[in-house]
């Protein structure tokens, strides 16, 4: 056997190793990412109730969302709303919290692991229930409240207020942001705080002027990735109020999860979910777009 021959053997076993440490995460993949991908774009285009085969029906999915359903206005602008909230309100508490913890503090390592254990957490059924004993009418926030003399608030049989609480939960779950802004405030060289306060330059123009445009790259990821996050938020909804008070948060994750399993209507709801899917795209698209004027690179380009 020569070399060469030797080698490429070598070169298979390496491969057939490879394939073999990878084929757990390629398994799952295939079998729990993109099968469900394309199962159901193709089951959007029918008429399948899970306990039926799936009968072909074309775009009636869809022309009957855009044409009859009310619901679907009322859920996506419920959405819009949610993501207009959720998503800035926490990139700008997660900022702010990573810029406290860039400062020389004592303990600083015990306060980063306190305020990333909610992201740990995550947005569980057991977080979302905490959340709703908080809130209640006669839960732990409105006790604090007539301890203080203060009025009782409705938060969740509110209209006006309901969707705010339950965005608050998302705004509490901000470590992951926070780690990724903690982390690009520290790439910023400590030189040009120097000069600037040389310069005379007050805290507020320093942020505007050196800090922000630094980290510009990371509001740009945490933007898309929360973006995302938010339009597919489900658990809140589903948990604290179950989409009242008069739909009053009604996202649009758990619309798609009552025409599933509610009402067994699988086509209906993979229709709707490729309708989210074509919105979360053209938002993320937008974003990029935009990305140029406002994004700042150390390379200088933008």
């Amino acid at each position: 056997m020569n070399t060469a021959t030797a080698k490429l053997k070598a070169r298979k076993r390496y491969n057939y190793a490879a394939f073999l440490y990878i084929s757990p995460w390629l398994i799952g993949m295939l079998a729990f990412q993109l099968y469900p991908f394309i199962a159901s774009l193709v089951y959007s285009f029918t008429r399948f109730s899970i306990l039926t085969p799936p009968k072909l029906v074309g775009l009636q999915n869809f022309i009957q969302i855009f044409s009859d359903d009310k619901t679907f206005l009322q859920s996506l602008k419920v959405t819009l709303i949610y993501v207009f909230i959720a998503v800035p309100a926490k990139l700008a508490f997660a900022l702010f919290i990573a810029m406290v913890l860039n400062l020389k503090i004592r303990y600083v390592n015990f306060y980063r692991t306190v305020y990333y254990m909610p992201s740990i957490l995550g947005g569980s059924v057991a977080v979302s229930i905490l959340w709703k004993f908080l809130f209640a009418r006669q839960g732990l926030i409105n006790q604090l409240f007539s301890t203080l003399h203060l009025p009782r608030i409705d938060w969740l049989g509110n209209p006006d207020l309901a969707l705010y609480t339950i965005s608050l939960l998302t705004v509490w779950q901000f470590g992951s942001s926070m780690v990724i802004f903690l982390a690009g405030l520290k790439q910023i060289p400590r030189d040009l705080y120097d000069a600037a306060t040389v310069d005379g330059s007050g805290r507020i123009r320093t942020f505007m002027n050196i800090t922000l445009p630094l980290i510009t790259p990371m509001i740009f990821f945490n933007l898309i990735m929360q973006m995302v996050n938010a339009f597919q938020q489900f658990t809140p909804a589903f948990v604290i109020t179950n989409g009242g008070p008069m739909k009053a948060t009604y996202l649009y994750g758990l619309m798609i999860y009552e025409n599933a399993f509610n009402f067994f209507k699988m086509g209906y709801a993979s229709a709707l979910s490729w309708i989210l899917f074509a919105i979360m795209m053209a938002f993320t698209a937008m974003v990029f777009k935009s990305s140029p004027y406002w994004t700042h690179y150390e390379d200088g380009e933008n």
